[in-house]
């Protein structure tokens, strides 16, 4: 045995999306992951293979931060708050807040 098919050049195969009927050889192999999922579809629902969907093949430097930083130990008020006004200042921090009044009535 060869594993050859038969050429079936009339042949009609269903869209396993829609349904619908089409000639076996317009019929498409669908992909995820690179890898043939199994599908036969037509070509208006055949989804090509999104590489942003490939996630992890492609090794992905992205550095965000430094490495080893050394931050400037001479300033004085280094673990100090930071206020500004209206908020606070510098030294208390300290915010002040009023709440109106609100009259609920009933009937």
């Amino acid at each position: 045995m060869t594993g050859h098919f038969a050429a079936g050049k009339h042949a009609f195969g269903f869209c396993d999306r829609c349904g619908f009927r089409y000639p076996l050889s317009g019929l498409k192999q669908e992909f995820e992951d690179k890898k043939q999922n199994g599908l036969r579809v037509c070509s208006s629902c055949l989804d090509r293979d999104h590489p942003q969907l490939q996630l992890g093949r492609v090794r992905v430097y992205d550095p965000q931060t430094l490495g080893n930083p050394r931050p400037d130990l001479g300033l004085t008020n280094i673990n100090g708050l930071f206020g500004w006004n209206p908020v606070g200042d510098n030294v208390t921090l300290e915010l002040t807040v009023s709440i109106g009044s609100v009259t609920v009535t009933t009937s």
